[in-house]
């Protein structure tokens, strides 16, 4: 496997908060993590490509499973695992598992894992950015179900947030695109390393804010094994669900690489913007990362790993030929 410097920024990140837990005071971090979650949306409506978009659009079997998988299935599948928590939905460790259950796919890795898979890349690039538009409304009304009782949700306080922070933000881009899209596009790199930036950020301030209230001194070591227990089985149940689901469908061998792929994957990028938006900064913002964080490492490496098998087998097929 190769080095993944966005994985070890993120493990950096949270050492570099068990050792300077006061850092945030040091610069206004969360004026720049809230200009930074902006820009985020600015640039995502920046680079969509109309093009791209509308040549995956016919192919809605693939993209009702998707989508389906992605806000549906997913979020059901973890209210099934609530009996395995002491307080039920009132558990943090749970909260922090349904919101990952309810976040979006993601995007760039997921064209990336199906064009290396050789899977249906017009649907993946389709999927991938009407799952990101979709979770902007979808995220926060599964969390508020379970979190309205609570004084860390106040839906009016988020509408606002997602007003301002995201919705606004998204539709500059969108309008702007027009004049300045393909250069977004030919930049993706920077602009990906930029979001990569702010999420890494985001991650250090809230694990600060947990190290400071010594939040994890009240989680014990079973039940982080058992929330990493979960994810993994999460993970491999949705991902031969929707293999054998495509089988039935009758989906050829690049729409079921790319519902398998496009399905399972989560958002970091989405989590860590989210978490701000939903629960501000809250000093349990570490607890509601910790599940997508797992998951985001757990998927690019087993989907790395099935991706390239699939490229193998395909190349075989073509020598075959």
């Amino acid at each position: 496997m190769k080095f993944n410097g966005f994985i070890a920024a993120l493990l950096f990140a949270i050492l570099l908060a068990w050792f300077l837990p006061n850092g945030p005071e040091l610069f206004p971090l969360k004026t720049i993590t809230d200009i930074g979650i902006g820009l985020i949306f600015f640039f995502y409506g920046l680079k969509l490509s109309p093009a791209e978009f509308k040549l995956g659009i016919y192919n809605y079997k693939a993209h009702i499973l998707i989508q389906l998988s992605t806000f549906v299935l997913f979020p059901l599948l973890v209210l099934a695992c609530l009996p395995l928590f002491e307080g039920g939905s009132g558990s943090d460790l749970w909260i922090a598992l349904f919101f990952l259950g309810a976040l979006p796919s993601t995007v760039s890795s997921s064209v990336v894992m199906v064009s290396l898979a050789k899977g249906n890349i017009p649907t993946a690039i389709f999927n991938a950015s009407l799952s990101g538009l979709v979770g902007i409304v979808v995220t926060p009304l599964w969390m508020s179900i379970f979190l309205k009782a609570s004084d860390d949700f106040q839906l009016g306080n988020v509408v606002q947030k997602l007003v301002v922070q995201v919705f606004l933000p998204l539709i500059i881009g969108l309008f702007l695109q027009k004049f300045f899209g393909e250069l977004a596009r030919k930049n993706k790199s920077k602009i990906s390393f930029f979001d990569k930036t702010v999420i890494v950020l985001i991650v250090y301030s809230s694990f600060c804010g947990a190290f400071t209230a010594q939040l994890f001194s009240t989680v014990s070591l079973q039940d982080l094994v058992k929330l990493a227990l979960i994810v993994i089985t999460l993970f491999f149940i949705v991902y031969f669900g929707i293999g054998k689901i495509s089988q039935l469908l009758g989906f050829s061998t690049e729409d079921e690489i790319t519902a398998k792929f496009a399905g399972t994957k989560k958002s970091l990028v989405h989590g860590s913007v989210m978490v701000k938006i939903i629960f501000g900064n809250s000093a349990t913002n570490a607890i509601f990362l910790l599940p997508i964080m797992l998951y985001h490492i757990l998927q690019l490496l087993v989907i790395a790993v099935f991706a390239e098998k699939y490229s193998k087998r395909q190349k075989v097929v073509e020598e075959r030929a």
